[in-house]
C-alpha cells in the first residue's frame, strides 16, 4: 500500500436513533443512523408481513368479480 493516500482509522461511536450506542472503526469518529440491530423489526422479533395481494387482487376486489 502507498503511504500518505489511504485515510485514517479512528474508533468511531455510532448512535442510533433509538439511543444505542456501539463503537465500531472508521474515518469518522461519530455517525448518527436511524436503524440498528437493537430497534430493527426483523432482529427484535416485531416483523410484520401484510401480504396485500397483487394486481389481479386488486383488480377482481375493485369490480367485484371475487
Amino acid at each position: 500500500m502507498k503511504k500518505g493516500i489511504h485515510p485514517e482509522y479512528v474508533e468511531c461511536t455510532v448512535t442510533c436513533t433509538c439511543g444505542h450506542t456501539f463503537k465500531v472503526l472508521s474515518t469518522k469518529p461519530t455517525l448518527r443512523i436511524e436503524v440498528c440491530n437493537e430497534c430493527h423489526p426483523f432482529f427484535t422479533g416485531k416483523e410484520r408481513n401484510i401480504d396485500r395481494g397483487g394486481k389481479v387482487d386488486k383488480f377482481k376486489k375493485k369490480y367485484g368479480l371475487a
